[in-house]
């Protein structure tokens, strides 16, 4: 009878312990995959190709397109560019290894004309061109913001020549100043005679705007006399105080060319005027206070304009013919590097002595506090600020041009002026 129970008892420990092991494992708890709870990483931002100004500054020839500008002064492209003659019976272009003397064939038109007219009804000697576009527009390495659809130009207020100027001397003269002082127009070399020639060149119905230096606005507004209605296009900006800059409005079959706002319609000659000088006051004696640290860094400017920001027609322009510039493997283009070491046309702006420096602080601090000008509603043209050129040896380009009468007696254009000019073929 032992014997039987011992065999029952170990039958029932050997049927607990089987029972035991056939029971299913316990699942352990599932763990989220990594990667589902790590953040999709960022992509990394498409890279952005050469500055457009790069690619527009290293192309040498038009494109062979019909002729026509795109887009703003400030944002577009030209096609089918066509050049002016470096040297014409009136005029002469100056800093010949920019290669900016293209532009629409009515703004050719235009420049042949005022120096024809200029020279033979005001007794102005002759133009000096300076810059007007590169052989496709769009934006410069240097100078400018705008001059980019053919349709702006620069005179030198310094008189042509009696000769034809070398190669060498049209990148070497530079242009004169029209100032004495930041505030003021040089009395002993401005004569009568400039004010004819920006009166002339403002009144022909195809120009939108000429600009000039605020001093020079200034001085036009006392010798403009009871004729004053070409006045309006004369508009103040800053660094203009040895050329004007002349901006010719979008021919009317020309699609895709924007115009700038029409001028207000009054001549310009009063508070906006006044609120000129205000600003030109304050940026002297932001200037003056401004310590020269030598190898301190530029103040940070805007990020270039890319291709991508122009219109899309200038992608077209700027491939036309194969004239897409090479772009190195650093992302440079090599054919514009040139293109920076330039020599801008004029002088360094000048500014006040010691002496009169303390006399505007003196008078400005008498101002009364939290009065405030307002400011000139901003053109897009705009060239480089005068303060930031390099100096430049002294001006060399001609004989000065003499006060042959009076102020009061700059008399009205030629009625003629206001004929349409014709069309030239693009060539």
């Amino acid at each position: 009878m032992q014997r039987l129970a011992l065999c029952l008892a170990l039958l029932l420990i050997c049927g607990a312990v089987s029972a035991e092991q056939i029971k299913p494992p316990v699942k352990a708890a599932t763990k989220p995959p990594a990667a589902a709870t790590k953040k999709t990483a960022a992509k990394p931002a498409p890279k952005k190709g050469p500055p457009a100004k790069m690619l527009f500054g290293a192309v040498s020839a038009p494109a062979p397109l019909a002729a026509r500008a795109i887009g703003s002064y400030a944002r577009g492209c030209l096609a089918g560019g066509v050049s002016l003659p470096i040297n014409g019976p009136d005029w002469q272009v100056m800093r010949l290894s920019r290669n900016r003397n293209w532009g629409t064939p009515q703004l050719l038109d235009y420049l042949e004309r005022l120096a024809s007219d200029a020279r033979a009804r005001d007794g102005w000697p002759g133009l000096l061109v300076g810059d007007m576009a590169q052989p496709r527009g769009g934006p410069m390495i240097t100078g400018h913001s705008s001059h980019q659809i053919g349709l702006d130009a620069d005179v030198w207020l310094t008189p042509m020549p009696d000769r034809i100027l070398t190669p060498q001397e049209r990148e070497d003269i530079s242009a004169t100043s029209m100032l004495k002082d930041p505030l003021t127009v040089d009395q002993a070399i401005w004569t009568p005679l400039h004010t004819k020639l920006i009166k002339r060149a403002a009144s022909y119905p195809q120009v939108s705007r000429i600009f000039v230096h605020p001093a020079i606005k200034k001085v036009l507004c006392q010798q403009a006399g009871k004729d004053r209605a070409w006045l309006g296009k004369v508009r103040p900006w800053w660094g203009h105080f040895y050329h004007f800059h002349i901006r010719l409005k979008c021919p009317p079959d020309m699609a895709g060319c924007e115009n700038q706002k029409p001028p207000s319609g009054d001549d310009g000659c009063g508070t906006e005027l006044a609120n000129w000088f205000t600003m030109l006051r304050k940026a002297e004696l932001a200037a003056a206070s401004r310590p020269a640290v030598p190898g301190a860094k530029p103040a940070p400017k805007k990020p270039p304009l890319s291709l991508g920001d122009l219109p899309k027609e200038c992608m077209t322009v700027l491939s036309a013919g194969g004239g897409m510039p090479t772009i190195a493997p650093d992302g440079t283009v090599p054919a514009a590097l040139k293109a920076e070491a330039g020599k801008d046309a004029g002088p360094p702006a000048p500014h006040l002595d010691p002496e009169a420096l303390a006399a505007l602080k003196a008078s400005m601090s008498k101002s009364k506090p939290g009065a405030k000008a307002t400011a000139a509603a901003k053109p897009a043209d705009a060239s480089a600020s005068a303060a930031a050129l390099p100096a430049q040896p002294a001006s060399t380009g001609g004989p000065a041009v003499t006060a042959a009468q009076p102020a009061s007696t700059v008399g009205p254009a030629s009625p003629s002026d206001s004929v349409p000019l014709p069309d030239r073929k693009p060539q």
